[in-house]
């Protein structure tokens, strides 16, 4: 492990030296990457060089014990000692961590996919509820979200609403999203006081580049066609709505949020190269079935992964068993309270299979 931690720091240290490069600092998407690159190896540095540091104290605190003869100053090193030992046992548990083979999509933005599942308007209103809880922990968290478009339901709500997020380390986070979520309570058109069970389906797919992944112009069709809703003075007044048809596979894509037809293309073709990375992922996964199964959040939508219980205030996590009644914290946007355990478990999981 601290031959790898060695190499890691050397690449950081180059990495930093690169910074100086005016050839890089002056080429906007060179200095990008290089930001990427860095960011990716500091936590491992910065944890390294915090374990390096208390082991040093403890070399220190152990010569004091050999030489220092007042036992007042021997009491305060045994003290300062036995702090250390906890502290390198803990810094070696976070590098076990940190140096696990990372998700190679991890950093990578996110197209954000609600559909409103069984439940008819009750799934369509929990589809906006949802979506407002991720609006809120992506500003929590500096990531910009930019709506790409909506379908609403027949009494509010979302019957579909896609998204991109951009920021750090999105996919990281959000991928554990994916997935069926089921919402139990009494809907407001209820007379009897009745509990009602519906579902929503998310789908978080990582972006990808053009170059990821060939499009030929020819299997595309492309439609354009007067907004309706949010949009600014243009709505309903120019065909800036765009809808894109990939013939192949039969994807179609739909985008009317932006004011112009250009920045609408723009889009939708963002998230019709994500869907068909995502299709070729998924057939990549299914082919290497073990590994398939011991993956979370890779846009697999059947698999129902959480329930939110109104009634009793209390969310339960099904793939690890976990469960909260901080529910109005989460549905306010601190999704973290579930993401957390969820991330604990699966690093638990991928260090038991390294050792």
């Amino acid at each position: 492990m601290f031959k790898k931690l060695e190499e890691v720091e050397n690449t950081y240290d180059h990495l930093q030296m690169k910074l100086q490069d005016p050839d890089i600092t002056s080429d906007p998407k060179k200095y990008t990457q290089l930001m990427k690159d860095i960011a990716e190896v500091e936590d491992v540095v910065k944890t390294y060089r915090e374990y390096k540091q208390c082991e040093k104290g403890i070399e220190s605190s152990k010569q004091m014990l050999d030489t220092e003869k007042d036992e007042e100053m021997r009491a305060l090193a045994k003290e300062e000692l036995a702090e250390l030992n906890k502290q390198v046992e803990e810094l070696q548990d976070q590098l076990k961590i940190l140096l696990l083979p990372k998700d190679p999509n991890d950093n990578k933005n996110i197209i954000l996919e609600i559909r409103a599942g069984a439940g008819g308007d009750e799934a369509s209103l929990f589809a906006e509820e949802l979506f407002r809880a991720y609006s809120l922990f992506s500003s929590d968290k500096n990531w910009r979200m930019q709506l790409i478009s909506i379908s609403p339901g027949n009494a509010g709500g979302y019957k579909e609403v896609i998204a991109s997020i951009s920021g750090q380390s999105v996919y990281s986070l959000m991928k554990y999203e994916s997935g069926v979520h089921r919402v139990q309570r009494v809907p407001k058109t209820e007379s009897q006081g009745r509990v009602h069970t519906s579902t929503i389906t998310v789908a978080v797919i990582p972006e990808v580049e053009d170059v990821d992944i060939q499009i030929s112009q020819n299997d595309l069709r492309i439609d354009t066609y007067r907004s309706s809703g949010n949009g600014g003075q243009s709505v309903n007044t120019t065909d800036s709505a765009v809808r894109i048809t990939h013939i192949p596979s039969g994807i179609v894509v739909t985008c009317q949020d932006g004011k112009s037809q250009i920045s609408n293309k723009e889009q939708a073709m963002k998230v019709l190269y994500a869907r068909l990375h995502a299709i070729e992922e998924e057939k990549k996964m299914k082919e290497a079935s073990d590994d398939r199964l011991s993956q979370i959040g890779t846009g697999d939508r059947s698999e129902r992964i959480r329930t939110y219980n109104f009634p009793q205030s209390r969310i339960t996590d099904h793939r690890i068993g976990f469960t909260t009644h901080a529910i109005n914290d989460i549905m306010g946007g601190k999704v973290s309270i579930v993401l957390d355990p969820l991330i604990s478990h699966f690093q638990a999981e991928a260090l038991k299979k390294q050792s």
